[in-house]
């Protein structure tokens, strides 16, 4: 099996927005798209990012993605705001979208947008931490095209649907972000390329049956076949599945419905365009003194940590901990790239006329 290479961050940085600057990008606009990716590859969440870049490049190629395009405010009021973000690259679009609900946050207490009309739009948890740096709590979730099926059934109704939430606290935030499905297609994704079977209990094929083969499952769910992700929780209700499904349904309300955009079966694909977006941002201050409610925060989050851990565990871990560890160690010591993400890299930059990575 081919092994990762390391690649020094900044140098995979540097290749990231050269390569939107020639896929007819600004300048800006390509640092603000490698600034979202290069935040998925630094916390370890290998499936969004420099992963991600094939997939932006054919959906660049094909117009499903427009340059240029303008996300434009249809409807506002001092605490919310409907954009359409006219198919513009979607990490352009939510980084606006989430930038004018906190500077509403910090006006009013809350600011609330939902987005229509958009791409993917990376990690969820990207655009909590552009809110948590203003000190402010807030929400990220998107629609997908169809992945999920829904508990008891066996055709893709439901996208990936992932929900991030973050709260200022220290030494590190409380920096939650998690699909509704048991895992991401990027994930399926991943194990595809490295050609290893997935673990029971991810997906289900045609027949409803358990399949642990990933690169038969990806080109089903790509080709829009019976089968799919199950919700978080697995199949059925004994371990839960239908929470996740209510989860992602819970998604799909702020989402595609409250921008009034396209639901999951309408989207093209898997991974779906004409995807819709919502992000909350609020202030801590509005119920009490801001920085006696980080202080508590971050008193709990330490009460989690210092208590006694499972046999044969070494620690207990807070979410946000973990990612931000690995964004210190790969800093340091670079990111690893998987071979196949490495050669379509490598196509990406030969097809561009651009110097590889």
């Amino acid at each position: 099996m081919d092994m990762d290479t390391v690649i020094d961050a900044a140098r995979l940085r540097r290749f990231m927005e050269r390569a939107y600057r020639a896929e007819g990008f600004s300048g800006d606009e390509a640092a603000q798209i490698a600034d979202v990716l290069m935040q998925a590859d630094l916390f370890g969440i290998e499936s969004h990012g420099a992963q991600r870049m094939m997939y932006y490049h054919r959906n660049i190629a094909s117009g499903s993605v427009a340059i240029g395009a303008q996300p434009e405010v249809l409807r506002e009021t001092p605490v919310s705001a409907l954009m359409d973000g006219h198919f513009a690259m979607g990490q352009l679009t939510a980084r606006r979208a989430m930038g004018l609900a906190i500077e509403k946050a910090k006006k009013s207490g809350v600011g609330m947008v939902a987005v229509r009309n958009s791409s993917h739009y990376g990690i969820a948890g990207y655009y909590t931490l552009m809110a948590e740096r203003e000190g402010l709590a807030s929400f990220s979730m998107t629609n997908t095209g169809p992945i999920m099926t829904p508990t008891f059934g066996r055709e893709m109704m439901l996208g990936t649907n992932p929900l991030a939430f973050c709260m200022p606290a220290d030494p590190v935030p409380f920096w939650f972000d998690a699909s509704t499905t048991v895992v991401t297609l990027g994930k399926v994704e991943v194990y595809a390329k490295r050609g290893k079977p997935m673990p029971e209990g991810w997906t289900i094929d045609a027949d409803g049956r358990t399949c642990t083969d990933a690169q038969r499952m990806n080109r089903s769910i790509l080709a829009g076949e019976p089968g799919g992700v199950l919700p978080l929780g697995g199949e059925g209700e004994t371990h839960s599945g239908h929470k996740g499904y209510g989860l992602a349904l819970m998604v799909e309300a702020l989402t595609g419905v409250l921008a009034q955009g396209l639901m999951a079966p309408e989207m093209c694909g898997a991974h779906g365009d004409h995807t819709s977006h919502f992000f909350l941002a609020f202030d801590p201050g509005l119920f009490g003194d801001a920085q006696a409610i980080r202080a508590q925060m971050s008193r709990y989050l330490a009460m989690l940590r210092a208590s006694a851990p499972a046999p044969g565990q070494a620690r207990i871990y807070t979410h946000g901990e973990k990612a931000f560890e690995a964004q210190a160690l790969r800093l340091r010591e670079g990111v690893p790239v998987e071979a196949n993400t490495l050669r379509e890299l490598d196509e990406i930059a030969a097809e561009l006329g651009i110097g590889s990575v």
